[in-house]
Formats: structure tokens, C-alpha cells, sequence
């Protein structure tokens, strides 16, 4: 299936806890959406074999990250940033960038209850693509993240979508807020949209016998 073209280039921003399902949403959007996948955890994972996270090492992946952004934005590449945008400040600097560059921020919100983002991020098999690159959790090391979190303010333009609903459900939810802000035609909606499944009253006389005394429904 073709991948859809927004009328403008995108950043999208994704946002919530570790294990919410940032990582896996955004390698299946960018199957569906025209755009770069900027992983923040692979680029540091090909920079040190060891990762520290510590504030130097942070402060070069940050360096990197941004001026790949950059570099995307300014050719008109839409990019997906598969990092947790955890400050009001990193993400007020971001959408200056991609507002200088032409493009539309936007953030995703991923809601889901602490405990099951925590059981999630300690549960990580890194033979999986989706968890290969992931920070090594504990509870103290997710607690400290989730303290240092600033949730989204009204003033900031934002999509909510739950962790815990599949894949189809969030990119629906994304594709709805991007044809109101006029980014995607009907035709690309429609594709991308979950429809909900309608079931047939009426009996197929093609699938053989029927037994007419089963068919219970009572319309009043």
C-alpha cells in the first residue's frame, strides 16, 4: 500500500513513559507515512558500544540528532523523532526548528498506566527490532525518567492516543488530527482509518441451509 504524503513536511514529536510503545508505532508509521525514522537509542548505540547515559554522552547524541533534524527538515523530509520529548523547553526549541524549516510539529501522546509501562520496559527481549536500542530499565531508573517528565500544556498542539490500543487504532487517531489541519486529502484518511466491522442480519443463501428458528433478532 502506498504511503501517504502529507501536503507539508511533519515533525512529529512522540511523548510518554518508557515502555508506552513509542518505539514500535513509530518503525510501523513510517510504513505508512512518507517520513525519516530518527531513533535517538540506535544512533547512540552506533556511536558507543557501551553505553553510559551519562550527560556527556547525552549531550553528543542530542548534538547528532539535532543536526540530522536539521538537515531533514531543511531538504523537506518529514521525520518521525523516536525519542522521548520529555521537557516543555526541548519541545518548545523543536517546534521553532521545524517551524523555521517550513514544517508542522506535532506531538503524540502516549497514555497508559505506570505499572504496565514499567512491566513493558522490563520485559524488552532484545532480539526484537523494537527493543534492540532500549535504555536498560530498573525501577529506580524508570521512576527517576518519569519524575523528570512534563506533561504537554493546553497551548501545545498535541494527539493523545492509548498505549495499549494496537497500531491501527493510534495511526487512525494521528491521521484524523492531520486531515483537520488540512496536512492529508479524504482519500489518504479513508485508507489509513480503522472502520468498524459490520455484521450481516440477513442470511447468504450461497452458504447453505439455514435454520430459519435460530434467527432470534427482535426489533421493537
Amino acid at each position: 500500500m502506498a504511503k501517504v504524503v502529507p501536503a507539508k513536511p511533519l515533525f512529529i514529536m512522540l511523548y510518554g513513559f518508557p515502555g508506552a510503545g513509542k518505539t514500535y508505532f513509530a518503525r510501523q508509521l513510517c510504513e505508512n507515512l512518507q517520513a525519516a525514522h530518527v531513533q535517538a537509542d540506535r544512533i547512540r548505540a552506533e556511536l558507543f558500544e557501551k553505553p553510559r547515559y551519562d550527560s556527556q554522552e547525552n549531550a553528543i547524541v542530542a548534538q547528532l540528532t539535532e543536526y540530522m533534524i536539521g538537515e531533514f527538515l531543511n531538504a523537506g523530509v518529514s521525520i518521525v523523532y523516536d525519542a522521548n520529548a520529555m521537557r516543555a523547553s526541548q519541545r518548545h526549541a523543536f517546534r521553532d526548528m521545524a517551524r523555521r524549516a517550513g514544517a508542522k510539529p506535532i506531538l503524540v501522546w502516549f497514555q497508559i498506566d505506570m505499572e504496565s509501562s514499567f512491566t513493558r520496559s522490563m520485559k524488552r527481549d532484545r532480539r526484537k527490532t523494537d527493543d534492540r536500542y532500549a535504555m536498560p530499565m530498573d525501577r529506580s531508573t524508570f521512576e527517576n525518567i518519569v519524575n523528570h517528565m512534563q506533561n504537554p500544556s493546553t497551548t501545545e498542539d498535541y494527539v493523545v492516543v492509548s498505549g495499549k490500543h494496537l497500531f491501527s487504532t493510534q495511526l487512525g487517531a494521528l491521521m484524523k488530527r492531520l486531515h483537520q489541519l488540512n496536512l492529508i486529502d479524504s482519500s489518504d484518511l479513508s485508507t489509513k482509518v480503522v472502520k468498524p466491522g459490520l455484521v450481516n442480519l440477513v442470511p447468504n443463501p450461497a452458504a447453505g441451509r439455514v435454520d430459519m428458528k435460530r434467527r432470534n433478532v427482535l426489533i421493537r
